[in-house]
């Protein structure tokens, strides 16, 4: 007889998607800083695209080479200046100096391509948008005032004495992009707000998958005591997100001990409310020696109890009981993914013709004698694609079980392969061993 001290202590894996709160904010941060410069790049290659195409073409004014030259240089200065943010994000404060350079820059290139004449004054809009969709109300007076002295700077190089309705039209342009600049400022405001508030259901959702992982989690078995010395047990499962539809279960029973493993169709938190309940009405039956039984209290109280809830989903489900002489009695509802491993090595499968809860209507018990040394493995569906995942894994899988005599090995082995790489489904796999 093996002591239940001497047992293996069951094992029992949980993974969660840990959520860094570090990690949206620096890749935010990165974003951020290389920003100022894709903004720069554009208002650089439009300034010097309208010095080269003025300078092409017959249709374009040049009314002064050098200062729109100059423009230029300041344009590419402001590019390199805009760069810093993307190499130090530490410097992003100084994002908006690069716009300053902006107007200056717009301000020579129109002075030097017609001035009042020129068609490349509207590009004055991009620095203006750029520093008005920025938080506060400043930055709606900080883009005009940069407009106003785009506008007037010409009249700084050159003084002349300028008709009223040249200053009429220079109050309108800058009344009109002022208006541009508060309504970009309002609407960044309200992006704003409106993406605080996402983030904070998110975070509330969040927090409520984790509460229901850590619940889930709670209803895994996490050891083997109260159950016959003459039965091991050792489980593992491994959702592919925070909440699983797979469970696996034991509890002792009058007779010796019950072993469940279900797989919800479906992953999320509604298939993870369907597996406790399946969990908990298989529990219910703890005095009931025909498993079948079980099944069918799942399948009933499924259907009356959260008709909406398993609408269009089912449940695969095995579901044993082992008595302490080694008589097992088993149902499969649907699951066909269990194997007998004799103490010889063989390996045969433990599965029936009868169909998952939610779908199936009547289920039968089969009987099958134990020996020293045999291992029940029941997996999910999800220990398959660690074996391929096509028609041929599940013998893969079964001659992978022949080597492994250890229970411990093959649980442990299995959470190894899923840990190892990608899994889009659930893992799990529940191996019952008797030892007498």
């Amino acid at each position: 007889m093996t002591s239940t001290a001497d047992r293996p202590s069951s094992t029992r894996t949980w993974t969660t998607t840990v959520r860094d709160d570090t990690g949206p904010i620096v890749l935010a941060g990165i974003r951020t800083s290389w920003a100022p410069l894709a903004k720069q790049t554009l208002i650089t290659a439009l300034v010097v695209g309208a010095a080269v195409a003025s300078s092409l073409s017959p249709w374009l004014l040049v009314t002064s080479a050098p200062w729109m030259w100059t423009g230029v240089a300041i344009a590419v200065a402001a590019l390199a200046a805009a760069a810093v943010p993307a190499r130090w994000p530490g410097t992003m404060r100084l994002e908006l100096l690069v716009p300053a350079l902006d107007f200056f820059a717009i301000g020579l290139l129109r002075y030097g391509t017609g001035d009042s004449r020129s068609v490349f004054t509207t590009i004055v809009v991009l620095p203006l948008i750029w520093v008005a969709a920025n938080p506060g109300r400043w930055n709606v007076l900080w883009p005009v005032l940069g407009t106003a002295g785009a506008l007037l700077l010409p009249y700084l190089i050159a003084p002349t004495e300028a008709q009223g309705s040249e200053f009429v039209r220079l109050f309108t342009v800058v009344i009109v992009f002022g208006a541009t600049a508060a309504v970009t400022n309002e609407l960044a405001r309200q992006a704003s707000l409106q993406l605080a508030a996402v983030q904070r259901r998110r975070r509330v959702a969040e927090g409520e998958i984790d509460r229901a992982a850590l619940v889930q989690q709670s209803l895994l078995p996490t050891t083997t005591a109260g159950l016959p010395d003459e039965v091991r047990a050792v489980g593992v499962c491994i959702p592919a997100r925070t909440v699983g539809g797979d469970f696996y279960d034991w509890f002792a029973t009058p007779g010796g001990a019950a072993f469940t493993l279900g797989d919800v169709m479906g992953k999320g938190v509604g298939a993870g409310m369907i597996a406790a309940a399946v969990r908990s009405l298989i529990r219910s039956t703890v005095d009931e020696t025909d498993p079948a039984v079980a099944v069918r209290r799942a399948a009933t109280g499924l259907a009356t109890g959260a008709a909406d809830l398993t609408s269009g989903q089912f449940t695969t489900c095995f579901h044993v009981r082992v008595d302490r002489d080694g008589h097992a009695r088993w149902v499969d509802a649907g699951h066909g993914l269990t194997l007998l491993r004799g103490a010889d090595g063989s390996v045969r499968p433990l599965r029936s013709g009868h169909l998952p809860i939610g779908v199936g209507t009547s289920w039968t018990a089969e009987d099958t004698l134990l020996v020293p040394g045999d291992v029940i493995v029941a997996v999910s569906d999800g220990v398959l694609d660690l074996f391929g995942g096509d028609l041929d894994s599940l013998d893969r899988f079964e001659a992978w079980v022949a080597e492994h005599p250890d229970p411990q090995q093959v649980v442990a082995g299995i959470a190894d392969l899923a840990h190892a790489g990608e899994h889009p489904d659930d893992v799990t796999v529940l191996c019952v061993a008797y030892r007498p």
